[in-house]
C-alpha cells in the first residue's frame, strides 16, 4: 500500500477531453493548452484517455501521442493517470505497459464491458493487469457503461494486490460507496466518478473526484475538494451548489458531448466528438449555453 503516498489519488483530478480539430484530427497544441490551464488552476491529477477522452475512438498512434503530450506538458507537476482499460485482459496489459513506458504515474482501468465477467473474472482481470506493471492501478467501477458492478467484497480482494491502490466509484450508489469506505483499508483511496456526488462522498471519507466538469472549471472543483478535505463543509457546500447547474448540464446527453460543447462555447480546445457520438441536439445546446452564460464562462 506504499504507492498511495507516492501517487496520491486524491483531490480534484480531471478526466480530460481529447481535443480534435474541425477535420477530426488530434489537436496536440490544444491538448497542451488544456494541460497548462488545468495545472494553473490547481488540479492535482490529469486522466487522459478515459471515457471523457473518447478512448474507444482514439487510434493506437494517437494514444501514444496523447500520453507523451500530457506527460511532457505536466512536467511532473501533477500526476498523470492514463486510462488503459478495455474488455480484453491481454490488450489492457499491453496498454498499461505502454503507459508505464511513456511516463504515466498510474493507470485507470475500467471494468470490462460487454462480455460481462463474473466477480471472479473481474478479480483475475485486475490482478493480471496490476501484476504486469510496477505503477499503481486505479479501479474504475461504472456499471452504467459496463453492465457489471464490482461488488465490495471483490474490491476488497483487489485491494490486497499491492499496487491496486484506489477506486473511481461511479456506480451512483451511495450505499455501496459507504460500504467500500467502511470495509476497505484506510490507505485505499476512494474517489468519486460523479461530480454531483463528490461532496457527499468526501463527507463520508472519500478522497476526491475524477471530474468531468473540471475540464471547464478546474479552480472551483479544486477549491471544493480542498475545502472538504479540510473539513470546511460550509465552503464546500457553497461551491457544490454553485456548480450544481453545470454538474447537471454535463449530462444532458452522453458524456463527453456536453462538456466538449461547453468548452467550445467558452473558447477552449475541444472540437467535435467522434462517431458513434454526434453533436449535441440544438435544444440541449441552448439549455447548456444558458447555464454556462449564467456562470460567466462565455465572454
Amino acid at each position: 500500500m506504499g504507492y498511495g503516498k507516492t501517487v496520491g489519488i486524491e483531490g480534484a483530478m480531471t478526466a480530460m477531453v481529447t481535443p480534435f480539430t474541425d477535420s477530426n484530427e488530434l489537436d496536440v497544441e490544444g491538448l497542451k493548452r488544456n494541460v497548462r490551464f488545468q495545472i494553473e488552476n490547481g488540479i492535482s491529477g490529469l486522466i487522459p484517455l478515459g471515457t471523457t477522452g473518447e478512448s474507444p475512438t482514439v487510434s493506437d498512434e494517437e494514444r501514444e501521442t496523447v500520453i507523451k503530450t500530457v506527460v511532457a506538458a505536466a512536467a511532473g507537476k501533477v500526476n498523470v493517470i492514463v486510462g488503459t482499460g478495455t474488455n480484453s485482459t491481454e490488450h489492457s496489459i499491453e496498454l498499461s505497459r505502454q503507459a508505464e513506458e511513456l511516463g504515466a504515474d498510474a493507470v485507470l482501468v475500467v471494468s470490462p464491458y460487454y462480455n460481462k465477467p463474473t466477480q471472479e473474472g473481474l478479480f483475475r482481470h485486475f490482478k493480471a493487469i496490476a501484476e504486469s506493471i510496477s505503477i499503481p492501478v486505479v479501479v474504475y467501477n461504472i456499471q452504467g457503461r459496463t453492465a457489471v458492478n464490482i461488488e465490495t467484497a471483490t474490491l476488497a480482494r483487489m485491494a490486497q494486490v499491492p499496487n491496486i491502490i484506489a477506486v473511481k466509484e461511479a456506480s451512483g450508489n451511495l450505499a455501496q460507496m459507504m460500504d467500500v469506505l467502511e470495509q476497505l483499508p484506510k490507505a485505499f483511496s476512494v474517489v468519486s466518478g460523479d461530480d454531483n456526488l463528490t461532496l457527499p462522498l468526501m463527507a463520508l471519507g472519500g478522497r476526491g473526484v475524477i471530474s468531468v466538469v473540471s475540464n471547464l472549471i478546474p479552480r472551483k472543483v479544486s477549491d471544493m475538494c480542498a475545502a472538504a478535505a479540510k473539513g470546511d463543509f460550509a465552503t464546500a457546500r457553497r461551491l457544490h451548489f454553485e456548480m450544481l447547474p453545470i454538474f447537471k448540464a454535463a449530462f444532458f446527453e452522453t458524456n463527453p458531448i456536453p462538456i466538449k460543447t461547453a468548452m467550445n462555447l467558452a473558447g477552449m480546445p475541444a472540437g467535435p466528438v467522434r462517431m458513434p457520438l454526434c453533436e449535441m441536439q440544438p435544444a440541449n445546446v441552448d439549455k447548456l449555453r444558458a447555464v454556462i452564460q449564467k456562470m460567466g464562462l462565455i465572454r
